[in-house]
């Protein structure tokens, strides 16, 4: 049984800026451009980390995102669910989706799309 969590609002992000959210995996993919920063599932939030941001989550005692394959085998993603604290921190929230922005701006998709981008404008 997983602790009571506050509903996802996307007014929780206003000192962070436009974060669009899509509907995606049964939940919604949080956005800042083509970056995807979090992920929203059964209202809880997640995080994009790696090994650069990774220990804050654990410190706070915050776990992956995990789902079960059809096989049973569980599977955890690079998304940790942010600490309960910061529902009702928005200031600090948004300190915490700088560095998952960070991160995410470093993955291979958003770096092939940037660099398709590029291409496409040095032909027109």
């Amino acid at each position: 049984m997983r602790p009571a969590a506050e509903p996802y609002r996307p007014e929780l992000f206003e000192h962070f800026g436009t974060i669009h959210a899509r509907r995606m995996f049964g939940g919604l993919g949080l956005f800042v451009g083509d970056a995807m920063v979090g992920i929203v599932i059964d209202e809880l939030i997640y995080l994009k980390t790696d090994a650069t941001n990774r220990d804050e989550f654990l410190a706070e005692g915050c776990a992956p995102f995990t789902y079960r394959k059809k096989t049973g085998q569980g599977v955890s993603l690079s998304y940790y669910r942010i600490p309960e604290r910061l529902y009702d921190e928005p200031e600090e929230l948004a300190q915490w989706v700088r560095r998952a922005l960070a991160v995410a701006e470093k993955s291979p998709t958003v770096q092939r799309k940037r660099g398709l981008l590029a291409k496409s404008r040095k032909r027109a």
